[in-house]
């Protein structure tokens, strides 16, 4: 780590010394700034150095100085929110300036960086690319910027929490988004064990945004391997710039009916001050706090109906969810498929000839007993800004962030004390910048809740063979008292589960806690042995990321085409917790052990590096401008990776702007993805590396999980029909589908891409279009295996020796399965064998049609197509084909008051998941707000409500309930201004 902040310094020291070299000779430049039509002074507007990092604000009487070594001509830019921006030359010295800023609605006009990682239109971004900017923030409904984003063209957002939010394009969505990235000024906001970026949890506070801009589609040619999907770029404010005092307080109300969980108050605070000192020094702190009842996910939808064959299909008189003895709820957990389902076998049915079987599921918990109803995100950031000169400005940033809340990985994870802290040091000019950042990581005292519910019915309820015997003993009581077999099923679960732990009880409430505080999630169900040890739930990871990269613009050294390079490297270092990740040097048996010093081994690394290069050209009187790129990355895990990107956009009768583009892209494994390591309720979760499968011979000796459900469906209905069990199963081992994976590689995409936009009807009307084809390679996900093991001589001791896939040994080891546990499950990250296309296409419109009212509008396409061979995972396109949105508004309806109207449509679709399979409903929401400024006190109020009729929905099989949620926001920006 040492050898990244020394080049880092090295560097910083080298800008530093060229940059006083360049003598202290300042041009002073003063003036005013008024409104156009009004004559009054602007306050706060930005005066910028054109081509450098030099600027100011205007104070409260609209004056400005700024102090600069330029040499004459140079031109001064200036800009505010709702203003025409403006540019005037300076050519020799002048007397004070007298600029009039005329107002105007701004339609496509904006200027975008993350397109192409420099300035430029965004009527000329070669890709799409969406943009918020401060206004369009300010005149959402929504009750903060980052919710905004789900209104944005090609935005799919998936909410997990009130804490918790993460934004998808173009399909594939999950909720713990490997290949969206999320970058805040450059810092990139995910957490490197949990796997996941924690959306604005550790973000900036609505007060220091001034812009988010999203881009759709594979970004990974310049933002390196994860971007393969889309990125959104969060650009905070310069305290430059942007000085005063500002605070913000918003109170709300949700859960207002049908939500699961009574009416919740929902508050959050933040406090920004940001000071410059002579246009050379500048500091701004940020703070802010939210706290709220979160939403709940309580959908009792039975995933498992007794018309499947992991249930009962041969009765009937079961397949109502409440006499389905396999039922599998969306939000129940310990009723899952895997270790908690058990086949009761040699029944004697009355009506049934021969020995019967039945597959039941342990009872388990709803999701709501064991997650904390309350949760808060606390934040903070500072940062220190130098100017060395006008061409160099140096910055220590520092961020903070706790939250609380749920998110979905492989299962639910309850997030309690999260903390994530950045700190960022930058050099940044006109045409360069060099960053190093680190970010820790701790998980403070969250939990798992699989193994929190697998451990509560275990410990209290017994382990599963005596579980099972219990059930099997009662159940065949009652049959033969003549109870009908519904009713029997029942009997037998509640003779089963006598002394489980209930809900609400102190038994209860105790071994939670004890639960949640221990590490080892293994329950410890040692084949046969009697009691087994308490199994704990506690996620307990901690990681340090470190990142370096640096940019620079040759544009000016370089005539003939304009040019563009930069460079990174990243390097992840996980402290092993021996439940999530381990020290792969120690032995196998070993790994999940702590050392005497209390520590699981040597702390693991996991890198990766990348260069790229790109080449802009403009042609034809700048109609034409042609972009190429060129990056390498590599990961010492892998062979080297190019993505290149190729791209054009042609500039017809100076309004219509066509733009199409075709890129390669990689994505290497994430952290989790490559070198997890979870013993997760007896089925391991691990990674996808070659060295992890070494002892464990899950890629080359294992079965499906899927084809293992048919095989013992099969394998019932022949017992059932008076064969053995041994032969039932020599006869259905056919259906038994040996997995035979490989070893991870990366991930592959080639994305094709074409779009038009414009802005019409003298800058009333903006058309934006575009549309996608992507395939992917190796698309990467999880498929669930079964190790088979042979019986051993010696009563109840383990299963030590695997059984060969194939043979005997191993077909009567899956029959016995779900009886004795003659096997080791694991849910293993691979790639797809097949090849994955998907495509799509977003239309966006904006009408600015009488005075300052607007009406816009978004529909959005994606699809996906259909493969006719099965694979080995189900990869979860998970995406609605069809999503609209439409506002309308004036911010302006009369002075100081304005409106906004939002409508959120979309389609029903399947969501599939290692979790939750199922359809998600179709919803419609509307969202609105209304303000009004006093600008004498520089105050905005705000009174607005999302989902405002209350139209309960889901966003995500599994995810939880929204409804409707109102609000009351008071901001007062620019206090204390100089």
């Amino acid at each position: 780590m040492k050898l990244i902040h020394i080049a880092l310094f090295l560097l910083l020291s080298i800008f530093s010394a060229a940059i006083f070299a360049q003598g202290n000779n300042f041009i002073i430049v003063s003036g005013t700034i008024v409104q156009q039509e009004t004559k009054t002074p602007l306050q706060g507007v930005s005066v910028l150095l054109k081509g450098t990092v030099t600027g100011t604000l205007t104070d409260s009487k609209g004056d400005f100085s700024l102090r600069t070594r330029a040499k004459y001509p140079f031109t001064l830019v200036f800009s505010s929110i709702g203003f025409e921006t403006q540019e005037f030359e300076i050519t020799s010295p002048e007397s004070k300036l007298n600029i009039e800023l005329l107002t105007q609605t701004v339609l496509g006009k904006e200027v975008v960086v993350t397109a192409s990682r420099v300035e430029e239109s965004i009527l000329k971004s070669p890709v799409a690319i969406e943009k918020l900017d401060i206004r369009a923030i300010r005149e959402s409904p929504a009750p903060g910027f980052y919710d905004a984003l789900e209104n944005v063209k090609g935005v799919q957002m998936t909410t997990s929490s009130l804490t918790f939010k993460v934004p998808n394009t173009r399909g594939f969505n999950i909720p713990n988004n490997f290949r969206f990235v999320q970058l805040v000024d450059g810092v990139d906001m995910q957490a490197g064990t949990l796997g996941v970026p924690l959306g604005n949890a550790i973000g900036p506070t609505e007060l220091d945004i001034a812009s988010v801009e999203i881009t759709p589609g594979a970004a990974s040619a310049l933002y390196g391997m994860s971007a393969i999907n889309g990125m959104a770029n969060l650009i905070t404010k310069s305290p430059f710039l942007y000085q005063g005092l500002s605070l913000y307080t918003r109170n709300g109300v949700n859960h207002v009916g049908g939500t699961g969980r009574d009416a919740g108050i929902l508050t959050e605070s933040a406090l920004r001050y940001a000071q410059a000192f002579n246009n050379k020094f500048a500091f701004k702190v940020n703070v802010s706090y939210m706290r709220g009842k979160d939403w709940l996910s309580d959908t009792r939808t039975n995933q498992n109906p007794n018309t499947l064959n992991t249930a009962n299909p041969r009765f009937s008189e079961l397949n109502a969810d409440a006499d389905n003895p396999a039922y599998d709820a969306w939000n129940k957990y310990g009723d899952d498929n895997g270790s908690n389902a058990v086949t009761i076998s040699g029944l004697t049915i009355p009506g049934q000839t021969g020995a019967q079987s039945i597959v039941v599921r342990r009872t388990g918990y709803w999701e709501k007993d064991v997650v904390n109803p309350i949760v808060d995100n606390l934040k903070f950031d500072a940062a220190l800004h130098y100017r060395l000169s006008d061409n160099a400005e140096l910055s220590y940033g520092y961020r903070f962030g706790k939250l609380d809340g749920l998110f979905q990985r492989g299962n639910k994870i309850q997030m309690d004390n999260v903390t994530v802290q950045n700190h960022k040091l930058e050099l940044k000019g006109s045409s360069y910048f060099v960053k190093s950042y680190i970010s820790i990581e701790n998980t403070g005292d969250s939990y798992n809740i699989k193994p929190l519910v697998d451990n509560l019915d275990i410990t209290s309820g017994g382990k599963n063979s005596v579980w099972q015997a219990k059930y099997k003993t009662a159940l065949q009581n009652a049959l033969n008292a003549g109870t009908s077999l519904a009713e029997a099923l029942k009997l037998g679960r509640a003779a089963a589960d006598a002394g489980r732990a209930e809900p609400g009880t102190a038994q209860f409430n105790d071994l939670k806690n004890t639960i949640v505080g221990i590490n080892n999630w293994d329950h410890q169900e040692v084949v046969g042995g009697d009691a087994p040890a308490t199994g704990g739930a506690w996620l307990n990871q901690k990681s340090r990321t470190y990142h370096t990269d640096a940019q620079w613009d040759l544009s000016e050294k370089v005539k003939v085409f304009d040019l563009l390079v930069g460079g990174d490297l990243r390097i992840y270092e996980v402290v092993p917790d021996g439940n999530n990740f381990v020290d792969f040097t120690r032995p196998l048996a070993e790994r999940n052990n702590p050392l005497s010093d209390g520590s699981f081994g040597d702390n693991v690394y996991y890198k990766k590096f990348g260069g790229f290069a790109q080449i802009t050209k403009t042609l034809f009187e700048e109609k034409l401008k042609l972009f190429g790129s060129l990056r390498l990355d590599y990961n010492p895990e892998f062979d080297a990776k190019f993505n290149p990107r190729v791209a054009a956009v042609y500039t017809l009768a100076e309004k219509h702007n066509f733009r199409a583009s075709l890129q390669n892209g990689y994505r290497f494994p994430a952290l989790f993805e490559a070198i997890s390591f979870v013993n997760n309720g007896n089925i391991r979760r691990v990674g996808g590396l070659s060295y992890i499968n070494e002892g464990l011979n899950y890629l080359d000796n294992s079965y499906t999980l899927a084809s293992s459900d048919v095989f013992n469906a099969a394998v019932n209905a022949d017992v059932a029909a008076g064969l053995s069990a041994n032969d039932a199963a020599l006869k259905n081992k056919a259906l038994l589908a040996a997995t035979s994976l490989s070893p991870t590689r990366p991930e592959r995409i080639n994305s094709f891409e074409v779009g038009y936009k414009s802005v019409l009807l003298e800058n009333k009307l903006v058309v934006d279009v575009d549309a996608y084809i992507n395939q992917y390679d190796g698309f990467l996900g999880q498929v669930e295996v079964s190790v088979p093991y042979k019986r051993s001589l010696t009563p109840g001791a383990n299963f030590v020796e695997q059984a060969p896939v194939g043979s005997d040994d191993a077909i009567f080891a899956m029959l016995r399965a779900n009886r004795d546990a003659q096997q080791t499950r694991y849910r293993v990250y691979t790639n797809a064998k097949n090849k994955y296309n998907n495509y799509g296409a977003a239309l966006g419109l904006t009408y600015n049609f009488y005075q300052k009212y607007t009406i816009s509008g978004n529909a959005n396409y994606n699809n996906i197509s259909e493969n006719t061979q099965p694979d080995v995972f189900v990869t979860g396109f998970n995406t609605p084909k069809w999503s609209t949105n439409v506002s309308f508004g004036n911010r302006e309806i009369v002075k100081n008051i304005g409106f906004n109207i939002v409508y959120r449509w979309q389609q029903e679709f399947l969501w599939e998941s290692p979790l939750v399979n199922g359809t998600v409903p179709s919803f419609g929401t509307f969202d609105a707000q209304a303000t009004y400024k006093i600008p004498r006190h520089k105050a905005t109020f705000k009174v607005g409500g999302t989902n405002i009729f209350n139209n309960n929905y889901v966003q995500y099989a599994g995810g939880p309930t929204l409804g409707g949620l109102y609000y009351v926001a008071i901001t007062l920006d620019g206090l204390l201004q100089k």
